[in-house]
C-alpha cells in the first residue's frame, strides 16, 4: 500500500525509524515532507491497512506527548491509500516517493532530503512485488 498522511507540525521521521519491531506491518519506503509524508507499507496479518495507520499514528503521538510534553491534536483524521498491484507501480510510488522533496524545492537531489528513506535499509519488497528476473 501506499499513502499519505497529513500532519499537523510534528516530525514523524523519527517515530517511523524508532517503532520497535511489532509484527504490524512493514516498512519498504517513506519521505516525511513539512505538512505530510508518504510511505509504502505492508501490514501483516491479521492487521488492515487501518490498523498499520493507527499504530504509525498512536506511535508517534505518545512519543510527542510523552518526550515533547505535546498536548495538542497532532493528526488529522484521514489518510489516502494507494494499493499496490505490481512491480512497476510499485517503482512508480517508490520514486514518486523519493522525488516529492525535490518537486517541493526542499532538496536538489532526493539523497540529500535527511527524512527519506533513501539511503535507509528498510523491510525487503514482497516477493510477489519484485520485478521479474
Amino acid at each position: 500500500m501506499h499513502f499519505a498522511i497529513r500532519k499537523n507540525g510534528r516530525d514523524p521521521h523519527q517515530c517511523l525509524l524508532s517503532l520497535p519491531e511489532t509484527g504490524k506491518y512493514q516498512l519498504h519506503e517513506f519521505v516525511v515532507m513539512p505538512n505530510h509524508f508518504h510511505v509504502l507499507i505492508t501490514p501483516l496479518y491479521p492487521n488492515t491497512i487501518e490498523k498499520a495507520i493507527q499504530f504509525v499514528k498512536g506511535g508517534f503521538s505518545y512519543r510527542a506527548k510523552k518526550e515533547l510534553g505535546f498536548n495538542g491534536e497532532i493528526w488529522q483524521t484521514s489518510f489516502y491509500d494507494h494499493r499496490v498491484r505490481d512491480a512497476g507501480e510499485y517503482a512508480r510510488f517508490r520514486h514518486y516517493i523519493h522525488l516529492n522533496p525535490v518537486k517541493r524545492g526542499l532538496a536538489p537531489l532526493p539523497e540529500e532530503f535527511p527524512y527519506s528513506s533513501i539511503k535507509t535499509t528498510l523491510d525487503e519488497v514482497p516477493q510477489w512485488l519484485k520485478p521479474a528476473a
